[in-house]
């Protein structure tokens, strides 16, 4: 799948001049934990999150002259926290440049770019840099939540008959909560390897359980 295919496409955005109080209404009435800020032209410049936010209260004076200082492994990860605690308006509590997404790219290449920028949602961009969606992690959990009879099919239909090159009338599939059952014989060993790989990209699996027999062991030719 594609982030087109999950990503949520109604978002709610603010303006660079939003002030604080309208971006924390617009978070608890959209119930999001993130805002992408637009320019007049729909083009996204940053985002704003409840961690921005919440900044403000973090460094909130407890006590006369207290002078809070974040530990050091919070300073190397949010090493603006203290600026945008005096922040008033999008502009100047957002997180900018916001990490964009095509819209044609996989699930599985989002996901990736999430963890590796380290943020929980994307902003979802067309190719003339206008926003068309947003991808959170939740929207990606949606992938888990397919039905066991769909995957079943798709598993049967996409991966064993039509993308393996080789007789699979004998093998049987079974899925319970996303785990897949391969059972059956297929010719030779590595095909049976090859069938469950296969069978472990498709969205929606979340194991893949190979009880698959060959009737020849080429896995030795395959070594030498």
């Amino acid at each position: 799948m594609t982030v087109a295919d999950v990503m949520t496409t109604k978002v709610v955005s603010v303006t660079a001049a939003t002030p604080f109080k309208d971006i924390a209404q617009a978070l608890i009435t959209g119930g999001i934990s993130a805002v992408p800020v637009m320019d007049d032209d729909n083009h996204v410049i940053g985002m704003v999150s409840e961690a921005d936010l919440l900044r403000k209260e973090e460094f909130r004076e407890e006590f006369y002259r207290e002078g809070y200082r974040p530990p050091l492994r919070a300073r190397l990860r949010h090493p603006k926290g203290r600026q945008k605690a005096e922040g008033d308006t999008a502009a100047e509590l957002m997180t900018s440049p916001a990490i964009s997404v095509s819209p044609t790219v996989s699930a599985v290449v989002a996901t990736r770019l999430m963890d590796a920028h380290n943020v929980k949602r994307l902003a979802v961009v067309a190719p003339n840099g206008r926003l068309v969606g947003i991808l959170s992690r939740r929207d990606l959990v949606k992938l888990f939540v397919r039905g066991d009879e769909e995957i079943a099919a798709e598993v049967r239909d996409d991966v064993l008959d039509r993308s393996l090159w080789v007789d699979t009338s004998g093998v049987k599939v079974k899925v319970h909560q996303g785990v897949v059952t391969l059972s059956g014989q297929m010719d030779r060993r590595t095909e049976t390897g090859i069938a469950a790989r296969m069978s472990g990209r498709v969205n929606g699996v979340v194991d893949v359980v190979n009880k698959l027999t060959w009737k020849t062991d080429d896995s030795v030719w395959e070594a030498r």
